[in-house]
């Protein structure tokens, strides 16, 4: 569900990639009802059972989402980077890859709902 308080965080929003961050914000909210968004570090987080992703606002060159805990969610998920036993990234150049990865980003939060539910 889509807030104010990230409305207006998106309102004060200066950055090259702000169409970007907003479609992936989009995917993410309709993926699943269960989905919500606060401001957290500064940045729109998404929350379901505890913190799913945030977005890195100062990224410039592409639209930039911390999985915080994006190791320990369950399914194989190609799209989400990193080796570490913690966090996950997912990067995003344009509206139309995030159109093209649509269906990635969907899996990766129903399956991070479900796990939480």
């Amino acid at each position: 569900m889509a807030t104010d308080e990230v409305d207006a965080w998106f309102e004060a929003y200066d950055n090259p990639m702000k169409p970007v961050v907003q479609r992936v914000r989009s995917v993410i909210l309709a993926a699943d009802p269960r989905m919500a968004e606060c401001i957290k570090w500064s940045a729109p987080t998404f929350t379901f059972g505890g913190n799913l992703a945030s977005f890195n606002p100062r990224a410039k060159k592409h639209a930039s989402l911390l999985f915080h805990t994006g190791a320990s969610i369950p399914g194989h998920h190609p799209g989400l980077s990193g080796t570490g036993t913690t966090a996950r990234t997912m990067t995003f150049a344009s509206v139309e890859e995030v159109d093209a990865r649509r269906a990635e980003i969907e899996a990766v939060v129903r399956a991070w709902c479900d796990s939480r539910a």
